[in-house]
């Protein structure tokens, strides 16, 4: 072995060499491989199809990308290039010929390409006869036992040696790389031919096997097969005789045994299960008793879960959950004393009312988390059947019993802590209000015997403990809220935000993108940028939205670069427009202020206090008067009311009274999109006229409310709260409000109180003395210079007097 011998196809050392991953190429046969490697790649920049011969060799091991000598077999295959084809730059298949054996001595080279060194070797045949007789005898086993491999050996070439026969039938077999390297380094023909009989013998065994398995599962297929047939054809028989019937009303009447149901409902049940004994199974009525009866085994009649009654734990964990919201809590723990003490179920109904995004779900499940009780939540945005409440008559196809009973089925308890979400979001619709349904549902008087359509039997809610939410009152009707213990949940202060910011939004995001803490450090001063120039809300739901960004931010950068996992991203004021973009809500007060004619006021909305800006304009006409902005009729009686005070009190005021004669007045409320309504911005309205006509420019840090009688009184109007925490998010700082509503600056957080100037006042000279500029010694009053800006819409509406 290593002799050099006569192979007229055999390359000159040293010749280019192309190592395998996988495959052994046998000589005599024609195989096509992917080639992506450069060393590869390098070869064939260099070859002629049909001309070039290189060397082929395997790798031992596949994952070894760039081999070295001793990474290689010993033996390998010259071979022809019949073709190539290019897919791309990197990607290229190759067409070969495997020609003779080699016994490989070296690598030469292994850049930009694989050069090796090799001699031919030599394959002796001791015995010719011998050797024909071996492979005359191989083929005729192939053709008499495996079909598979005699068709992929297809016809055999003529003049065709026993040793390339061999080569051909491994090829054939598909052996793995050590059993096909084996035949491949056995250069004696007839221990070639010897070791491809053993393995072709292998293989049969091997297919026989493998056929006597598939075999046998085929059988046992047919047989269960068989089995399910008979099984359905039993059943049908069964339900003929009317036998498997009584299987289910046996076992209907075993569960109902087992349930603690109540005299009244295990009674019913009974006279049901007679019913359905009664009748054939095939009948329509039969299928619509069986499920009315599993679902009055399922509802949990007297099933409850132990209550834990400790109201500090309540307390602690709704401090630990929630930061703030003082008021709320301590009406929640209230609540929950009075169950604690009276040991009467019979409470009053909570309902949190607030903006969107300040924890009132929440709420509910923390609750439910230090009571112990079972959590179910039911959104009631946009149910307009009554029937979702308390559920379908069972003559109606398909009926099924209500929320409530579902619900209560589905947490398999009479105690839970049942949220009522969006409560002011049901609908109406032409087959019944489903508001009207929760009067019994919501009434302690009542619920303990309300009843659902479905069932027909009473259910005791009393030990349920409802919670309901709702972003405004408005929608609710009164004989609604007059079931309900009405609990304000108002917005956060910018320091609350900051915190719950701090200590629970960013951790839990951190958390939830898989970020370890250190790797972001937010400082303070970043957050309150966040808070004051990419949110502008009642809750922290958009500030949430702000600090996922956030950490998206950083989960990208660290699937790019991991080794910046390593490292702490410091985020700073400076450095939020490169990871947020640029800010969202900009100082509008400082925009529109400093004219005559624009005065700031506040408004509630449903989802918080805003602020509003009042705009006035003067221009030569005869007297009229424009209102613009979608205003509803009582803000344009405002209106009016407004400017016939500032008429009737011209001279008092410093104004030409023939102002209108030659002038037409235009009032425009900006957010033109937006419907506003309500008299709470009546003194704004008359402040922007005041101010339009004397040329005193209103303070820029001041902003008002309250409404204006047309004898210049200024009444008081609600929301106070929701509109001065808007203010404060807007940077005001002088407050002017209806003196009648200083008690309800109490509600107001201490650390926003202490920030801010509150003027309150009862007339409206108080409210000109308190809001307007002293007036400048050259501005003609008549004629005021005024040019207002046009201003983008910003979503704004005027809440009415209970806002």
């Amino acid at each position: 072995m290593g002799d050099r011998v006569f192979a007229p196809d055999a390359p000159e050392s040293p010749f280019p060499l192309l190592p395998l991953r996988n495959g052994v190429l046998f000589p005599g046969t024609v195989t096509t491989l992917a080639v992506g490697r450069p060393q590869s790649l390098a070869i064939l920049r260099q070859v002629k199809p049909g001309q070039t011969v290189i060397g082929v060799a395997v790798q031992k091991d596949s994952r070894v990308a760039d081999p070295s000598f001793d990474d290689l077999h010993a033996v390998g295959t010259f071979a022809r290039v019949v073709g190539v084809q290019r897919h791309g730059d990197n990607a290229v298949m190759l067409s070969l010929q495997g020609l003779s054996r080699f016994e490989l001595k070296g690598l030469v080279e292994t850049t930009p390409a694989w050069l090796a060194d090799g001699l031919p070797l030599r394959e002796p045949v001791r015995d010719e006869l011998e050797a024909q007789f071996l492979a005359d005898s191989l083929k005729t086993r192939i053709g008499q036992a495996d079909n598979q491999l005699a068709t992929r050996l297809g016809q055999t070439p003529p003049n065709e040696t026993p040793g390339r026969f061999a080569d051909r039938v491994a090829s054939a077999l598909e052996l793995p790389p050590e059993k096909a390297m084996t035949v491949l380094s056995q250069p004696d023909v007839i221990e070639r031919l010897r070791l491809v009989t053993q393995l072709v013998g292998e293989a049969l065994a091997v297919r026989e096997v493998r056929q006597k398995i598939d075999d046998e599962v085929r059988k046992e297929l047919n047989k269960n097969q068989r089995e399910a047939v008979l099984r359905e054809q039993m059943r049908a028989i069964k339900r003929e005789l009317g036998e498997d019937q009584a299987e289910q009303v046996d076992n209907l009447r075993e569960r109902i045994a087992k349930a603690d149901l109540p005299e009244d409902v295990r009674t019913v049940a009974e006279r049901e299960l007679r019913r359905l004994e009664g009748m054939n199974a095939a009948q329509a009525e039969a299928n619509v008793i069986r499920t009315y009866l599993e679902w009055i085994a399922d509802t949990p009649w007297r099933v409850r879960v132990e209550v834990k009654d400790d109201i500090q734990a309540v307390e602690d964990k709704l401090d630990a959950d929630h930061f703030g919201l003082k008021d709320p809590k301590r009406r929640i723990l209230e609540h929950l004393a009075v169950l604690k003490v009276a040991k009467n179920p019979r409470g009053t109904i909570l309902c949190l009312v607030g903006p969107p995004g300040v924890g009132k779900t929440s709420i509910g499940q923390s609750i439910a988390d230090a009571t112990g009780r079972p959590f179910v939540r039911l959104a009631l945005g946009g149910v307009r059947d009554e029937a979702e409440i308390r559920g379908h008559r069972r003559t109606y196809v398909g009926a099924m019993p209500g929320r409530i009973i579902s619900a209560l089925k589905k947490v398999k308890a009479k105690n839970p802590v049942m949220l009522l979400d969006e409560i002011d979001k049901l609908g109406q619709w032409w087959n019944g209000s489903p508001e009207s349904a929760l009067l019994e549902v919501l009434d302690p008087e009542q619920n303990h015997t309300f009843t659902d359509h479905y069932m027909e039997l009473p259910f005791d809610l009393s030990e349920v403990l409802f919670i309901c939410t709702a972003n405004s009152l408005d929608t609710i009707s009164a004989p609604l809220r007059d079931r309900l213990e009405i609990v304000e949940v108002s917005g956060y202060t910018h320091d609350e935000k900051l915190h719950i910011a701090k200590n629970h939004l960013l951790p839990r995001q951190l958390r939830d993108h898989g970020i370890h803490e250190g790797a972001m450090v937010v400082s303070d001063k970043a957050l309150a940028s966040i808070i004051r120039e990419y949110t502008r809300e009642a809750g922290v739901r958009q500030l949430n939205r702000e600090i996922v960004r956030l950490c998206r931010n950083l989960a990208l950068r660290i699937a790019k670069e991991p080794d910046s996992a390593n490292t702490t991203l410091f985020v700073e004021p400076e450095t939020l427009k490169d990871l947020l973009g640029k800010s969202k809500f900009r100082d509008e007060v400082a925009e529109r202020s400093g004219q005559p004619g624009v005065a700031t006021g506040l408004a509630w909305t449903p989802v918080g206090g805003d602020i509003l800006f009042i705009e006035t304009s003067l221009m030569p006409g005869k007297g009229a008067t424009q209102i613009t902005g979608k205003l509803g009729e009582v803000m344009t009686e405002s209106a009016r009311a407004a400017l016939s005070y500032v008429r009737s009190h011209a001279s008092e005021l410093g104004i030409d009274p023939s102002f209108l004669e030659t002038k037409d007045l235009h009032i425009h409320v900006p957010a033109g999109a937006v419907p506003k309504d309500g008299p709470s911005a009546g003194v704004t309205i008359f402040t922007a006229i005041a101010s339009l006509l004397t040329g005193r420019i209103v303070r820029s840090d001041t902003a008002m409310t309250g409404e204006a009688t047309l004898r210049g009184r200024v009444l008081p109007v609600g929301g106070i709260k929701e509109k001065v925490l808007a203010a404060h998010r807007a940077g005001l700082r002088r407050i002017v409000l209806p003196h009648k509503n200083e008690r309800d600056i109490e509600d107001i957080p201490e650390e926003t109180r202490a920030e801010l100037t509150f003027v309150l006042v009862e007339d409206m000279s108080e409210v000109l003395a308190a809001a307007l500029e002293p007036k400048p010694a050259d501005v003609d009053v008549t004629t005021p210079d005024v040019q207002v800006a046009p201003v983008p819409a910003t979503g704004k509406s005027v809440g009415g007097p209970h806002a």
